[in-house]
């Protein structure tokens, strides 16, 4: 009872964090117009909770040794939830912008401290049923919160896409405060502050040189630059720092471990390429094809629901089957449903977006649970923490790194294609005043 106690806790944190990174995307015209924001402004209500995210993920490991996951979880689930409630009382961008950022330093932790603490409740030959659990948590949070997004505006008001984490918030908190047994390391390993000080220049340089990116032409701003620079210098001495280091921030264990370092890899590979092309369809069925913001969630939808099934199908085939043929399976639906996504075009209906999105929903289920359960097969437990943090961390860069790209793809594309129509309107038109000078 106390593990399924612990693990629905667990869960409702999870969704409730992963939830959050998506859910206020098709809000954000409604909260640009509440707080008088201009559109590039308002795009700092996203940056804010990225950057302090990917701050604070490597932090979890060392947290957690220190002060316990228990209190750990606590503090993060209680600050989420407060800061949720500020965020949807927010009559400011300022307002906004400073309680998102906090949203994202509470939740950092949720979600490889959950996953650390499901791997040690239960027996390793449950390990995969239990990645499939929290997989879905994770990954149905992002596929969903446009859905639930879209639902929330459109009949209540933007601010309840935040004020909805309050009950989730309390449930969660009480059930870790009830049934996890508090532990930490009685010596925890020193805090490497020149490390951790290094890596953390680099992630939020890099963040905001992704973020920034599309909207500041790329290296055609100074602004950029200095982010690349910062992003560069600062991975390169957290990178020398920690093969040289005696106690270095990352344990230097988790690359001798063959299986961690290659799923963490494949994690930041998948995430480049699936998260990817997520970041656009909402966007595309509301300003292109005219779908009122409900409508988008809905037909987002199937591609949450074909996660869940793959997951459930793989959580009960993993100790059967070899991961490797999951993964492959995986990949090979996720390349077909992206294939079927070049057909797109402003005369198709939503059945080749719904079906498409269910066919990588699926494939994405069948990656992410094999994955993340061959990533801690021969894991020490005492690496887990800090392991799920790495793990975490990696897909979400290679998720910002993807984003990034296909928006600046986007934008080239959209470039291109007005220099096309402004070259073929000129032309008409020194057609037509030739052909008038010739009627006279």
């Amino acid at each position: 009872f106390r593990r399924w106690a612990i693990t629905v806790s667990i869960m409702l944190a999870t969704v409730m964090n992963s939830l959050d990174t998506t859910i206020a995307n098709v809000a954000l015209p409604h909260i640009q117009g509440s707080v008088q924001a201009s559109q590039v402004q308002i795009t700092w209500v996203l940056t804010s909770y990225l950057i302090a995210a990917a701050v604070m993920t490597p932090l979890s490991s060392w947290l957690s040794e220190r002060f316990g996951r228990k209190l750990l979880l606590l503090v993060s689930i209680g600050g989420f939830t407060l800061a949720s409630v500020a965020c949807g009382a927010a009559n400011s961008l300022f307002e906004i912008v400073l309680f998102r950022f906090l949203q994202g330093l509470c939740g950092a932790s949720l979600i490889p401290v959950s996953q650390a603490v499901l791997l040690d409740i239960n027996p390793p030959e449950k390990h995969g049923q239990a990645m499939a659990i929290w997989g879905a948590g994770a990954v149905l949070g992002p596929i969903l919160g446009p859905a639930l997004g879209g639902w929330l505006t459109d009949h209540l008001d933007w601010r309840w896409v935040f004020l909805i984490n309050l009950p989730v918030g309390i449930m969660a908190f009480i059930g870790v405060w009830a049934f996890i047994i508090d532990s930490k390391l009685a010596n925890p390993k020193p805090f490497d502050f020149f490390g951790f000080s290094m890596l953390t220049l680099s992630l939020a340089s890099a963040q905001l040189l992704l973020d920034r990116g599309p909207s500041q032409d790329w290296f055609h701003a100074r602004e950029i630059w200095i982010y690349t620079i910062l992003a560069g210098a600062g991975a390169y001495v957290f990178a020398i720092h920690t093969m040289t280091a005696r106690h270095p921030f990352f344990d230097r264990a988790l690359l001798r471990d063959r299986n961690f370092l290659i799923s963490t890899s494949l994690g930041f590979f998948v995430g480049v390429l699936l998260f990817s092309s997520m970041a656009l369809l909402p966007t595309m069925m509301e300003t292109i094809m005219g779908y009122p913001v409900e409508t988008t969630g809905l037909v987002s939808m199937p591609r949450g629901v074909g996660s869940f099934l793959s997951m459930f199908i793989v959580g009960q085939l993993i100790t059967r089957i070899d991961v490797r043929a999951l993964v492959l399976t995986g990949l090979t639906l996720s390349a077909a449903a992206v294939w079927w996504m070049t057909h797109f075009s402003l005369q198709m209906d939503s059945h080749i977006i719904i079906w498409s999105g269910l066919v990588q929903g699926l494939g994405t289920g069948m990656i992410f649970v094999p994955l993340s359960t061959l990533a801690f097969a021969t894991l020490p437990r005492a690496l887990r923490t800090e392991g799920a943090a790495v793990y975490t961390l990696t897909r979400n860069i290679g998720s910002s790194i993807g984003i990034s790209l296909m928006q600046a793809q986007h934008v080239a594309a959209v470039q291109v294609n007005h220099e096309r129509l402004t070259e073929s309107v000129r032309n008409f038109c020194t057609a037509w005043v030739r052909s008038k000078i010739a009627e006279k």
